[in-house]
């Protein structure tokens, strides 16, 4: 189907787009008619209940998934072009790591594979230092804390550095300090012109690094737009959730 562009945006400033996307499982509809816009350089909160669609979303804007009807494109073209998946990162919800691979030679292969070439042991020992796991660079994945696996997942997701930062509730496992350095990470990308989606259940997290919301619910957008158009006076974002997904 042709893309449906919002009139605030060409085609060239879009980042991240999904249009009367259908994603069916089965008889279970997983997305329905969902329609969705990230600017280059914006930040998009994805919020809602469990089983929304929020990691659904995720996985067609990734190519991990096809739609069973509608369009997914990143940069204006499929998920499964290679050009459009370059620059991408990704933190997943639960990172997969070989157990007996060291943090370092883990950042390698990644830094390799995001095509950094004879940097790659450079970008991965700087990313370590930044998320605060160089100290650990010689240990395996599998002696690590939950907390220190999110921080190797966060400098994977940082290597290259991203154009497209894609983060599926980013702060699982962090503890305070933890999550306020994942906001630093975060901001610190968005400032340099990062495009950042955030699934998260993290309502506080989202409110303080998107400028922009999207609420799923059932597989549909209940509510979309701008922080201050989303909370009503008086309200907290959670109290709006909570408004929004019951009513």
């Amino acid at each position: 189907m042709e893309l449906t562009v919002h009139p605030l945006y060409s085609p060239a400033m879009t980042a991240l787009e999904l249009a009367g996307v259908t994603k069916r499982y089965g008889k279970r509809s997983a997305l329905d008619e969902v329609s969705l816009q990230v600017p280059e350089g914006g930040s998009l909160g994805l919020l809602g209940p469990n089983g929304a669609g929020k990691t659904t979303t995720l996985r067609l804007l990734l190519g991990f998934a096809r739609p069973t009807s509608g369009a997914v494109r990143l940069r204006g073209h499929d998920p499964m072009n290679p050009d459009a998946r370059r620059g991408l990162g990704y933190l997943p919800e639960r990172l997969a790591v070989p157990g007996r691979v060291t943090v370092r030679g883990f950042l390698r292969l990644h830094a390799g594979l995001a095509g950094l070439g004879g940097d790659a042991d450079r970008a991965a020992d700087e990313t370590m230092e930044r998320v605060g796991v160089a100290d650990r660079a010689g240990d395996r994945l599998a002696s690590l804390s939950k907390g220190l696996r999110q921080r190797v997942g966060f400098a994977q997701a940082l290597l290259g550095p991203p154009d497209i930062l894609l983060l599926d509730e980013p702060t699982s496992g962090l503890d305070p300090i933890g999550i306020r350095d994942a906001r630093e990470w975060i901001q610190h990308v968005r400032d340099r012109g990062c495009t950042v989606l955030v699934s998260s259940h993290g309502l506080s997290e989202v409110e303080r690094v998107c400028d922009q919301i999207a609420i799923l619910h059932e597989g549909r957008i209940a509510a979309e737009g701008a922080l201050d158009e989303i909370v009503h006076e008086g309200e907290s974002l959670e109290d709006a959730f909570v408004r929004v997904v019951r009513s």
